[in-house]
């Protein structure tokens, strides 16, 4: 069985950006994957700085429970992000963490003594929107995933996105609830998928 970070990055506990995160969550559950959901408003994470320790020594200056958070990542196999969209990229709490990981940067391309795993991961983004746009209202945030997901070495494997929860919540969309499950259920060897709904 596979060791899961889930990254729920909105500030709003049990609501839209949760739920759905809880609804992929639970299919893997089921499957005896192991879990670790971390919610990134109860952490403390300063941002970063710009000072660039971490492209002279691997590691970054700043101790506050990134330091922990970096543990997570070096220890897990799947990682989900799930974030709401603010001016159609991810919000400030969840980009403050994407900026930390500069240090995984710094390892890989400054320092050049690589960050790798011996076994595959992957990486999975859910996405919140509260209006009710076309799927191009999600693609400011595509690259920034990328560029995450590259730096702590995990294979972007997919994307699931929701639309228009200011008019009705994810609790209440009983047409996602199986999709979101089969994912969480089919985690570890899911193919790639770009799924707007």
């Amino acid at each position: 069985m596979k060791k899961i970070l889930a990254l729920m990055g909105s500030p709003r506990i049990n609501k839209n950006t949760d739920t759905l995160l809880d609804l992929m969550l639970k299919g893997a559950e089921d499957k005896g994957h192991e879990i670790n959901k971390t919610y990134i408003i109860k952490e403390n994470i300063s941002h970063c700085t710009g000072c660039n320790y971490c492209g002279k020594k691997g590691e970054c200056i700043i101790k506050d429970d990134m330091v922990k958070i970096y543990d997570y990542f070096d220890n897990s196999d799947i990682f989900v992000l799930a974030s709401p969209l603010y001016f159609n990229t991810v919000n400030g709490i969840t980009k403050n963490l994407i900026d930390r990981c500069q240090r995984y940067w710094s390892i890989k391309y400054q320092l050049g003594k690589g960050y790798k795993r011996q076994f595959k991961r992957t990486g999975i983004f859910l996405g919140v929107g509260g209006a009710d746009y076309s799927h191009e209202h999600f693609s400011a945030v595509i690259p920034t995933i990328d560029l995450f997901f590259k730096a702590i070495n995990a294979e972007y494997k997919g994307n699931y996105f929701v639309s228009g929860t200011d008019h009705i919540s994810i609790g209440e969309r009983e047409d996602i609830r199986e999709e979101l499950y089969q994912i969480g259920y089919n985690i570890d060897n899911i193919k790639n998928f770009y799924i707007h709904r």
